[in-house]
């Protein structure tokens, strides 16, 4: 798939975002905590953000007995969420793909891929619809193979993948579906990455940290500090990472997110970094103000 856009209007698309911000939350929500806290840190953030919509993400590990469970059980979980969170209530929720990717151009089916493609479409030349996925790209990979004029109207947030100078980069997200991380990294759609391991990987919290600042904040707070009490049997000197509230700071306040333009990556079979300077340009994320996101995650919830 050819990069439709000039090099001009992918410069532009990848610039820092400012102002009131429209986007779509794709999340593997049952797979781990870190998503709850995403899409309650987007929903608590509505002075810069409009979220319109919900996709849930395939997974398969533990929690699933394959990807269409683990897709099945984030979409339940999501329904549970907006049950909690008042601003939530009216926002509608989608099912994605119940399989990955069977070949690098064959899209998979969904409700999820589907909305995508109409809310793509129908968005204004001068403001595109941010795609802010915190899972398995699936659902973003295949809208874009069914309609691929949606990337000159869509900008895709993505955490995937380790930093550049990692050693692999097999990591959940991009690694569960290798068809689709290439297609995001290929296509030509303006894309902000933001890897795990290097970057979000500094986004690490405890039970007590959660327990002064989370957990009496109401039905929303409680939930949050029981999902975080139940990740682990032992928390003593023990800390976790809250990776996915990594994409909902960067729209926030990019100062937050240090960041620069590099060369889309190329993705290698055994899933690790190469690079060619010849190819279009995404915005990578290269460290994260720890502080910074914690303390405004915090107040929101107060």
């Amino acid at each position: 798939m050819l990069n439709v856009l000039s090099q001009e209007k992918m410069l532009k698309r990848l610039e820092n975002p400012q102002g009131k911000i429209r986007m779509v939350l794709d999340t593997d929500t049952f797979n781990e905590i870190d998503d709850q806290f995403a899409v309650v840190y987007a929903l608590k953030s509505q002075e810069r953000l409009q979220v319109e919509a919900f996709y849930a993400a395939p997974f398969f590990n533990e929690l699933s007995t394959g990807p269409d469970d683990g897709m099945e059980k984030s979409y339940l979980e999501l329904k549970k969420i907006a049950g909690i969170v008042p601003e939530m209530a009216n926002i509608p929720i989608y099912r994605g793909s119940d399989k990955y990717l069977p070949g690098p151009e064959t899209p998979v089916e969904s409700e999820a891929a589907r909305n995508l493609i109409e809310r793509a479409m129908a968005s204004e030349e001068d403001d595109p619809l941010y795609v802010v996925a915190i899972g398995a790209i699936t659902n973003v990979a295949s809208a874009i193979l069914m309609e691929p004029r949606i990337i000159e109207k869509i900008v895709v947030v993505w955490l995937g993948g380790h930093a550049l100078h990692w050693p692999d980069t097999k990591e959940f997200n991009l690694f569960q579906d290798l068809h689709a991380s290439r297609t995001v990294l290929n296509c030509g759609v303006p894309l902000v990455l933001i890897p795990c391991m290097g970057v979000a990987s500094h986004l690490k919290t405890t039970l007590s940290e959660i327990r002064d600042y989370v957990k009496d904040k109401g039905k929303v707070g409680e939930y949050l500090y029981e999902t975080y009490q139940n990740c682990m049997k032992e928390h003593y000197g023990k800390s976790r990472v809250i990776w996915d509230i990594a994409t909902i700071a960067y729209l926030i306040e990019s100062d937050w997110t240090p960041n620069e333009l590099v060369h889309s990556p190329i993705l290698s079979e055994d899933f690790r970094w190469s690079f060619d300077a010849s190819r279009h340009f995404i915005r990578y994320v290269r460290y994260i103000d720890r502080d910074h996101v914690f303390e405004d995650l915090f107040h929101k919830l107060a």
